[in-house]
């Protein structure tokens, strides 16, 4: 899928969200596609990236009809009176550790590598239930859904390149079967740094390659998600990351830092360069096979400008210098009025991120560790305030982590209100009280007080987190906040070193919890699960969720998951943020779907054209 279109949305995703969240969340930062570390966001966002849908239906017993040759997922969004040329300059507020996006849990390195890459198909941007062929020429299921046969398109070439180590020019080099087998086998591999990404793959058995353009991938055991792991499947260049003799090392995988610096895709858009701290380059790929089906963008240049401050971003967009930009709460309601939005110059576009945010509680440590504590915590929190002062109700009140228009959300389910009585006497049910009378509640001998990371980029969260402070105060709770940049975030939850954060996950429009919420997550570094989750109820859950196909059923489970949840409250889920887009109105075919807003539609007519300063 092309996030880069398909998730800022829901990605924003992403992030899905990454992105996490397109949506300003309380988040580590301000945008859904930038918003922490979210593996989950990462993975959907990937050049295969992961995608569910809410009211997708079973995969498909027997075999899939082959499609036509000459279909390819989204051809009919595109406009044929496109005019190619041109650019798209965004921004982030974060720079990359580097340009790996299976050792790399920050989304932005997922972003860039989904506009160069591509997966075996995606989803259709108007009814995301319905897969449609990208790589894929065609594909078929067995009964017990355990073997998918793939068959690839030809004539699908690897961006060319010259080896930044060894110097050898790669040109001309065809995508076969044995890339896909070398992606599922590097993921798989132990020593590679991706393990979130791991347990995706888990139950993958093998690739079986039958030829050049035909393979099989092959499951353990029935899981859900195959379909769309299976078809969510991109490739890997070996030439670029096996250029050496001998077996695969996937430490020196990890460690290759030359070749970690740059991406070679077979996608829409080539890597170009590298400006660390300052910007990042894509440039259109004149051999892209969607091409030759009319499913290709038309704009020459993908360039993200690293702009950490968000007034910064904002003074950018008005003077040009931005053509898009996520905007927060704020902004959209007080500064829209500015002239360029006055005279058309700028126009905003609204919509529901697939995203929510939260603040997670490290349940290691023993001031969280009863579920009584955390509900007085959320209970302690005034959201709809927050919601009114921070986000100027451009957000909805989160109860979980599906989103809100999901079949799987349970309606039953309403937020805890904000109750200060009812929060202080869960707290004294739970031993916590006051005393020696310095106002901060005690149990056996040790004063309820905790730092709440804030990441110093995110501007919401500078306003959010003195509002939580003195509410929680006012009860008895000391909560210091601690800034911190966003690099030194990311290592603190990858080391499970905090005791509260604020962040944003993607909501998955198909749930598989794994990831984030089962036990076997907690503990393990670099986790998606950083919180500490563990229970054994909610563990059977997730594992029969993986392996039912019935749509009622699924609905069940995720309903009991929500609930357990909701009880447990091992997340304070804050809010499900709406995306606000400003967006230069040069562009045309400009759409809003289900998921958000491809930007690979989009067009800039000739005569409104404008190239990339310094480029």
């Amino acid at each position: 899928m092309n996030n880069h279109g398909y998730l800022k949305f829901i990605l924003t995703v992403l992030v899905l969200v990454i992105a996490f969240f397109g949506y300003m969340l309380v988040t580590a930062i301000d945008r859904v596609r930038e918003s922490n570390l979210r593996i989950l966001e990462k993975i959907e966002m990937l050049p295969g990236r992961i995608q569910f849908s809410a009211r997708m239906a079973p995969p498909i017993s027997g075999t899939v009809p082959d499609r036509q040759t000459s279909a390819i997922a989204n051809a009919a969004f595109f406009d044929p009176e496109a005019e190619t040329g041109g650019r798209l300059i965004l921004a982030t507020s974060v720079d990359t550790a580097n340009m790996n996006y299976l050792i790399n849990n920050d989304a932005a390195a997922a972003e860039f590598n989904s506009l160069c890459g591509s997966s075996l198909a995606e989803r259709n941007f108007e009814k995301p239930e319905e897969f449609q062929p990208l790589m894929a020429e065609s594909w078929s299921v067995s009964d017990d859904h355990l073997v998918y046969r793939i068959k690839l398109r030809k004539g699908i070439y690897w961006h060319d390149f010259t080896d930044p180590v060894t110097g050898k020019k790669h040109t001309d080099v065809e995508v076969t079967a044995a890339d896909f087998k070398f992606y599922v086998d590097v993921v798989k591999n132990p020593d590679v740094n991706c393990k979130p990404m791991r347990g995706y793959l888990e139950d993958l058995q093998e690739v079986k390659i039958i030829n050049d353009y035909e393979f099989e991938v092959r499951w353990s055991r029935p899981y859900y998600g195959s379909l769309a792991v299976t078809l969510g499947l991109s490739p890997m260049p070996r030439h670029l990351y096996h250029a050496y003799d001998g077996p695969f090392d996937g430490k020196k995988f990890n460690d290759d830092h030359v070749r970690n610096r740059m991406i070679v895709g077979c996608g829409p858009y080539m890597f170009v360069r590298w400006d660390k701290d300052r910007r990042v380059i894509f440039r259109r790929n004149p051999r892209y096979f969607g091409i030759r089906y009319g499913a290709a963008p038309a704009l020459e240049n993908i360039v993200y400008e690293i702009i950490k401050h968000p007034n910064t971003r904002f003074q950018a967009l008005l003077s040009g210098d931005l053509d898009r930009l996520d905007l927060t709460p704020d902004q959209w309601v007080q500064r829209t009025d500015e002239k360029p939005f006055r005279d058309g110059t700028l126009k905003k576009y609204k919509y529901l991120a697939f995203s929510y945010t939260y603040i997670g509680w490290n349940l290691t440590n023993p001031l969280f560790a009863d579920a009584r504590v955390r509900r007085a915590l959320t209970m302690l929190i005034d959201r709809e305030k927050i919601r009114k002062d921070v986000y100027f109700d451009l957000v909805e009140t989160a109860t979980g982590p599906f989103s809100p228009s999901s079949s799987y959300t349970d309606p039953e389910i309403k937020p805890w209100p904000y109750d200060p009585p009812a929060a202080k006497k869960l707290l004294a049910e739970a031993g916590w009280r006051d005393e020696d009378g310095d106002g901060i509640l005690e149990k056996d001998g040790r004063k309820f007080s905790f730092t709440m990371l804030q990441a110093a980029t995110s501007p919401t969260q500078q306003r959010m987190m003195p509002m939580m402070k003195e509410t929680l105060a006012a009860a008895g709770i000391d909560m210091k906040i601690q800034n911190i940049e966003w690099s030194v975030y990311v290592q603190r939850l990858e080391e499970q070193n905090f005791e509260a954060c604020c962040l944003g996950w993607t909501s998955p429009i198909d749930p598989d919890p794994y990831q984030v919420w089962h036990s076997s997550q907690a503990g393990v570094h670099g986790s998606s699960n950083h919180i500490g989750f563990r229970n054994a109820e909610a563990d059977a859950i997730i594992e029969e969720l993986r392996r039912t196909f019935d749509m009622e059923k699924r609905i069940e489970l995720a309903r009991r998951f929500c609930r357990i949840l909701h009880e447990e409250q091992p997340y304070t889920f804050l809010f499900v943020p709406y995306s606000l887009v400003a967006q230069s109105s040069r562009y045309r075919n400009v759409r809003v779907f289900p998921v958000g807003m491809p930007e690979s539609l989009f067009w800039v007519p000739r005569n409104e054209q404008r190239p990339v300063p310094g480029l």
